[in-house]
C-alpha cells in the first residue's frame, strides 16, 4: 500500500506542476520511476499513459472554454500519430544506457528552451509543413524515450512566434495523441502493472485538473516555466551522476 501511495503522491504533485505549464509530466516521472526500481520500458509505458490522462482533462476544459485552436494543432497531431509508434517500437532495439543519455539530452534541451524562449509575439512561422516537421522529429524522440514531447514542442512553438498560452493549450491537446500511440506500442513488449497504472492514472487526472485550473485563473505559463526548467536540470544532473558514477 505504501508503495502505491508513494507513486500516487509523486504523480499528483508533478502532474499538477507540469499541467500549469501546459506540459505532460512523463518527462520527469519516467526517470524517477526508473530510479525507484521500475524497469525502464515499464516506466516509459506508464509515463506515456500518465501524460494522456493529465492532458486529456486539461484539453476538455480548454475546449469548452473556447481557447483551443484545433486547426492550428492538426499538423502536429498528424505527424506525432505517425512518428511516436515508430520511436516506441525502435526503443526495444536500442541499449538502455543510450536511451538514458537521450533522455538526459532531452531534459537539458527542454529546460534550456523553457528558460531562454522569451518571444511572446503573434504567429510568424505558421506553415503547416513546419509544424508537421517539428511534430515528426519530436514524435520519434519522445516515443523512444517514453515522454509526450510537450516540454520540447511548447518552447519551439514560442520560438516560432506563438503566444505562450496558445502554445500551452495546443500542447495539452496534442500530447494524448502522441502518448496513446506510443503506449499501445509499448504494451506489445512490456508486462504491465495494471494496479499501479490505475493508481497513477487517477493521480494524473486530478493533477491535470488542478494544474490547468491554477494556470488559467492564477498563473501564466511564463511564471511556471522557470520552476519546471530548474526541476528538469536537477533531474538531468542526477541521471548524469548515476550514469557516470
Amino acid at each position: 500500500m505504501m508503495h502505491y501511495l508513494l507513486y500516487f503522491a509523486l504523480t499528483l504533485g508533478l502532474s499538477t506542476l507540469f499541467a500549469m505549464g501546459g506540459v505532460g509530466s512523463a518527462i520527469v516521472l519516467v526517470p524517477i520511476f526508473n530510479m525507484l526500481g521500475l524497469p525502464l520500458n515499464l516506466s516509459k509505458a506508464i509515463g506515456l499513459f500518465i501524460n494522456s490522462s493529465s492532458t486529456i482533462t486539461a484539453s476538455i476544459m480548454n475546449f469548452f472554454r473556447g481557447v483551443l485552436d484545433i486547426k492550428f494543432a492538426l499538423p502536429l497531431i498528424v505527424a506525432i500519430l505517425i512518428a511516436t509508434p515508430i520511436g516506441a517500437w525502435s526503443s526495444q532495439f536500442v541499449p538502455v544506457v543510450v536511451v538514458k543519455w537521450i533522455l538526459v539530452a532531452f531534459l537539458i534541451i527542454a529546460a534550456s528552451l523553457l528558460l531562454y524562449t522569451k518571444r511572446e509575439t503573434k504567429v510568424v512561422y505558421d506553415k503547416a509543413w513546419i509544424l508537421f516537421l517539428i511534430g515528426f522529429v519530436v514524435g520519434i524522440i519522445s516515443g523512444m524515450i517514453g515522454v509526450g514531447g510537450g516540454a520540447l514542442i511548447m518552447p519551439l512553438l514560442i520560438l516560432l512566434g506563438f503566444d505562450a498560452k496558445k502554445a500551452a493549450y495546443a500542447v495539452s491537446f496534442i500530447i494524448p495523441f502522441s502518448s496513446l500511440g506510443a503506449f499501445a506500442t509499448y504494451l506489445s513488449f512490456v508486462k504491465m502493472d495494471w494496479v499501479l497504472l490505475g493508481v497513477v492514472t487517477v493521480a494524473a487526472i486530478i493533477g491535470g485538473y488542478l494544474g490547468d485550473k491554477i494556470m488559467h485563473y492564477r498563473l501564466t505559463p511564463a511564471q511556471v516555466k522557470k520552476l519546471i526548467a530548474v526541476l528538469l536540470l536537477l533531474l538531468a544532473a542526477k541521471m548524469i551522476y548515476s550514469l557516470v558514477g
